[in-house]
């Protein structure tokens, strides 16, 4: 199971628990509740309502940034004021004392501060959450003005401002790690760009060469010219090719126009890589070639290059025990594809340290030339991490 399939189970679990215990909190209401008069029915069905109302709001997965949850938690709050105001009006404040005041009411509360602190927009969230904080301290009032009941209000604003504070901890947690996410989406085009800079050069001063020979050679043998300028023609429109897909794949504007340059390494470069892997590593890798690596585009053997690279680099972090690496290429007549597979003895379902910034990195790069990239257990332990990339590269937009 992937990490993201992991924490929407995750997600799935807590929402699930979360409805159990508004379930039982609401049944320890209706059997601590007595009302004696027909208003007092009435505030026990609004009280319900309420509670019932607050499951929309923190049981979904809301959208970052959303104005309509915050606008709907002061809506619930200042109905929630409301019937407590009306309670203490009609009751003088001692409404049915040995009743409960409504822990479903307070836990759906505490649940609404939460979803607003982690994902409501930021002018109205704080405005909401201070408002569902103070209906909530004021629950307890529905029952009396005794101490205990208004140390009750305080313990629970206490559990409400330990909600907001445990949703603005995950919602800066959640931006942190876009912003080094972007960082690292921002790193891969960086490197499509030298990628760009070396292949145009090599190409180009080709082209200029042989051009210059051409020249030279016009008058003594015209049929080389005309060979060297089939050559020229085929450099130039694999050139441009290429520069339109790594254009279209160099979105960012800002980029910095002196990013330092280096060289260019493709699928033709593994056995240095591995050789390097082996003088190092306790796990001796092995590399499994099928087909003519020859002759590929030069941004799927530059990223199948890099596929390979990362995989040796997790082997190497995040599989101390694993007793050898198993490096496959293959070429078919419309893919390119690439495996690297460790035997590390405990399976895992993530790297063991880091935040995986790599993985996603080179994901986004292989998605942008149009292939797929998967990584996770292998059925017989150890770690597989699998790429494919399209021969006919297709730019993703």
């Amino acid at each position: 199971m992937s990490t993201p399939d992991l924490r929407r189970w995750w997600v799935r679990l807590a929402q699930a628990a979360g409805l159990v215990a508004m379930g039982l909190l609401a049944l320890f209401d209706l059997r601590f509740s007595a009302p004696d008069s027909m208003a007092a029915l009435l505030v026990l069905l609004v009280r319900m309502g309420l509670a019932v109302a607050t499951v929309p709001l923190w049981l979904p997965v809301h959208r970052l940034g959303s104005r309509l949850l915050p606008l709907a938690a002061l809506v619930l709050a200042c109905a929630s004021l409301a019937v407590t105001a009306a309670v203490l009006l009609l009751f003088n404040g001692s409404y049915l004392i040995s009743s409960s005041w409504g822990l479903a009411e307070s836990a759906g509360l505490i649940g609404v501060v939460f979803v607003v602190a982690r994902w409501g927009a930021p002018r109205l969230a704080p405005w909401a959450a201070v408002a569902a904080g103070l209906a909530v301290a004021a629950l307890p009032l529905r029952v009396g003005a005794e101490n205990l009941l208004v140390i009750f209000g305080l313990l629970q604003v206490l559990a409400a401002a330990g909600a907001a504070g445990v949703g603005l901890y995950l919602r800066i947690m959640a931006a942190g790690r876009e912003r080094a996410i972007a960082l690292v989406r921002a790193e891969q085009r960086t490197e499509f760009a030298r990628d760009l800079h070396d292949f145009i050069a090599h190409h180009v001063t080709g082209i200029v060469v042989q051009a210059q020979g051409a020249r030279f050679v016009a008058e003594q043998d015209p049929q080389r010219v005309i060979v060297a300028l089939e050559q020229i023609e085929r450099a130039g429109a694999e050139t441009m090719a290429s520069m339109r897909r790594m254009v279209g794949i160099l979105r960012n504007p800002d980029a910095p126009p002196d990013a330092p340059l280096a060289p260019l390494a493709g699928v033709t470069e593994l056995e240095p890589l591995l050789t390097g892997f082996n003088g190092a590593a306790k796990a001796p890798a092995r590399l499994h070639v099928d087909g003519d690596l020859n002759g590929l585009p030069v941004e799927v053997s530059t990223s199948a290059y890099r596929v390979v690279m990362e995989g040796l680099t997790n082997t190497r972090q995040h599989a101390p025990d694993a007793r050898s690496v198993d490096v496959a290429v293959r070429r078919t007549p419309g893919w390119l594809l690439v495996r690297v597979a460790d035997d590390g003895g405990s399976p895992r379902t993530a790297p063991a340290r880091g935040h995986g910034f790599g993985l996603i990195g080179l994901t986004e790069r292989v998605r942008a030339l149009g292939g797929t990239i998967t990584a996770g257990p292998g059925v017989a332990g150890g770690w597989v991490l699998d790429a494919a990339f399209p021969l006919q590269v297709a730019v993703a937009r």
